[in-house]
């Protein structure tokens, strides 16, 4: 048997170790039109802020290395042109030499990843603008940079990858603007635990744009304009294109490979695609969502090398290995600030039409006596009939990994949100809590099915009915330092005491800080004759960044508008 693999970085790397570990007689060719394989992705940002300083570290294994241990046959800048499907040949052109030359197959996988998104704009080619997507836009990047250090940097997009660059250009000294044209970073996250995100970036004097779209690039001196839709500019050194990806479909689409909805890479459950000897994974393919059933690429790291062995493993034995799709689970640094997700946001659930309740808690990294706890947002969304976790978002600081760890798994094996009441953690105070975040955030979804907490939202405050009642529960020196406009000051403490200054024929909205004075005096009012009474999911600390967020937003359009 000969193996041909197309790709070397994530998955095309794991398929091929996998596939020599299964099968040690067979022939196995991989073509890679980059220099290197196998090297770490995700760290790139990390390096160009010198976090990483050691460049040699970035590579799992070289060229020579993979075919020493592996004896797999590897060809780095070397582009795979053209498949013949029926003729189960490709056509390889080896990029420093020019020669063409063709390569026969009895399985092959496509692993081709992504391209990155570069919209035909005015300028858009001129020297200083980049997208980072491989060790050679890497070292372009670096090499720029270190020769401006006090340069001003545009990153145009609020991603991962985009809040990554920012974050490490602005480690080495730079000024930096980050432009979205969306009115929020982190597209997979909900706008609540973006506001909290989004005031953390403004916190490290970062030029944050949301709502911004960027027309064109003009030449400046030395420099660079980012020109805005509103006619005005950024004045830049370097600009940084993180708009986003989308699947490298050219080699299949040639090859009349079928693609899906989603635009990828269409494969069924074994990764197999619609050729039954082409095998294809990572982020070129699309495969259905587990919890939205709509077909989406995964442009992650760790699907793609679980991918990887799954894919070795059905060439190898047959098709036996099913594949079940990724709920997305992935984790990002941003500044001194973790952001995680998995599972469908509360927008998609949304636009599927997907019933479900939303509930936000906050947390202390571990035993609050302990010194060094921090608190955390963990935001989760469930299905309102069985409890079922459709997903988990969490923007803390320490912590929050070992958090959506766990409520990624419990999502991924369709658990639902008594799991994690139930969940049984480790605990000593510099740990965890013997409640533990995840436990609270079972907790107050079960009181939620359970009709023992009713909740309001942060977007529901400033249109609550005429007739309503807004009690801040929280102390008074709380209340007279700062309190949402419109509500009475009454203490949790003193809600037994003076809720006859409350009336039983209205609706009642309570909040405090972050939730659980406000879930105390809801319990004390509700059992002592009222009936309408709501309690503020998040409470102040959400709706503050929320509200916030939301008036910039809208100064932004005014600006827009004037400008237009």
């Amino acid at each position: 048997m000969k193996y041909i693999i197309v790709g070397a970085v994530a998955g095309g790397a794991s398929t091929a170790a996998r596939l020599r570990r299964l099968d040690e007689k067979s022939e196995i060719v991989i073509f890679e039109k980059g220099e290197y394989i196998s090297y770490a992705n995700c760290g790139l940002p990390y390096y160009i802020g010198d976090v990483i300083k050691d460049r040699d570290k970035l590579f799992v294994q070289s060229a020579a290395g993979f075919n020493r241990r592996f004896n797999i046959d590897v060809r780095i800048s070397t582009e795979v042109m053209a498949i013949d499907p029926v003729a189960k040949v490709v056509t390889a052109k080896n990029l420093k030499t020019g020669k063409e030359y063709k390569e026969r197959y009895d399985k092959m996988v496509l692993s081709p990843g992504a391209e990155p998104i570069r919209p035909p704009l005015p300028g858009i080619n001129l020297p200083g603008i980049f997208t980072l997507r491989n060790v050679a836009d890497t070292d372009h990047i670096k090499n720029y940079a270190t020769k401006r250090p006090s340069a001003k940097a545009v990153v145009i997009g609020g991603g991962f990858i985009g809040l990554e660059m920012a974050e490490n250009l602005h480690q080495l000294g730079m000024q930096v603007s980050i432009i979205e044209m969306a009115n929020q970073v982190m597209a997979p996250v909900d706008f609540p635990v973006a506001a909290i995100v989004q005031q953390h970036i403004r916190s490290k004097e970062i030029d944050l744009r949301v709502n911004t779209t960027v027309t064109g690039f003009e030449k400046n001196g030395e420099g660079l304009n980012v020109l805005l839709k509103n006619g005005s500019f950024i004045h830049a050194g370097i600009v940084i294109l993180s708009i986003g990806v989308r699947p490298d479909t050219r080699l299949a689409s040639m090859a009349g490979l079928r693609l899906g909805n989603a635009k990828g890479i269409w494969v069924n459950e074994y990764l197999q695609t619609s050729d039954p000897d082409i095998y294809a994974l990572g982020d070129a393919v699309e495969f259905a969502n587990p919890l939205t059933g709509q077909p989406m690429p995964t442009f992650l790291a760790g699907p793609a090398n679980k991918q990887g062995r799954i894919c070795a493993n059905n060439i190898v034995d047959g098709n036996r290995h099913k594949y079940n799709g990724s709920i997305n689970t992935a984790i990002v640094k941003v500044f001194d600030m973790t952001v995680a997700t998995a599972g469908a946001a509360s927008k998609q659930l949304k636009l599927y039409n997907i019933p479900h309740i939303v509930s936000t808690i906050h947390g202390a990294s571990h035993a609050g006596y302990y010194p060094g706890a921090q608190f955390m947002s963990i935001q989760v969304a469930f299905s309102p009939g069985d409890g079922r976790l459709l997903s988990a978002q969490i923007a803390g600081y320490d912590g929050v990994d070992k958090r959506i760890d766990v409520m990624a798994s419990v999502i991924k094996q369709g658990g639902t949100v008594y799991d994690l009441a139930e969940f049984e953690q480790a605990y000593a105070p510099p740990y965890s809590s013997a409640k533990d975040p995840v436990n609270m955030a079972g907790f107050v979804a079960d009181n939620i099915l359970h009709a023992k907490l009713k909740v309001c939202y942060w977007n529901e405050v400033s249109s609550l009915p005429e007739n309503s009642v807004l009690v801040d529960v929280r102390t008074e020196d709380e209340f007279a330092d700062e309190h949402i406009d419109g509500a009475i000051n009454i203490p949790v403490d003193d809600v037994r005491g003076r809720m006859k200054e409350l009336p039983k024929d209205r609706p009642i909205y309570i909040y405090c800080q972050q939730g659980l004075r406000g879930y105390i005096a809801h319990r004390i009012l509700r059992q002592s004759g009222f009936t309408e009474v709501y309690n503020l999911s998040g409470g102040y600390a959400l709706w503050k960044p929320c509200v916030l967020e939301t008036q910039l937003a809208k100064q932004t359009e005014k600006i827009l508008a004037i400008g237009a």
